[in-house]
């Protein structure tokens, strides 16, 4: 039987806080696919690490993993570094099926709404 995971991978910081709105993120698409495993990792600073996550999906069963870069450009860290974390994660889990979905700020439908926040369709910040 096939089971789903689907990781969502952000950059990380020190401050905790910021990952909430990545955590947010986290429900909605767990909503949306109900049947998956969804969780949130991280590239540095906070935990779980990507190898953390991928490894964690293994051991509950998941046969397919989709990666899912919350970052805004596919380049950086989602050339150098994320390809070697996964060939990594590829060697230990060979039963899985693991992939690595585009950056989420390269999708039209995120720039797209990304547009319309900036020409006004966003709250103003607090302060």
């Amino acid at each position: 039987m096939k089971h789903e995971a689907i990781v969502l991978f952000a950059h990380g910081a020190r401050d905790p806080n910021w990952a909430l709105p990545a955590r947010r993120v986290v429900a909605e698409v767990q909503k949306l696919r109900p049947e998956a495993s969804v969780s949130l990792a991280f590239l540095e600073l906070m935990s779980p690490s990507l190898v953390e996550a991928v490894d964690a999906a293994a051991a509950a069963g998941a046969t397919t993993l989709r990666i899912v870069p919350l970052f805004l450009a596919q380049s950086g860290h989602l050339q150098r570094d994320v390809p070697a974390l996964l060939d990594a994660a590829r060697a230990r889990h060979p039963g899985c099926q693991i992939d690595l979905a585009t950056a989420v700020g390269e999708d039209a439908g995120v720039v797209a709404a990304m547009a319309v926040y900036a020409a006004g369709g966003g709250r103003p910040a607090p302060g």
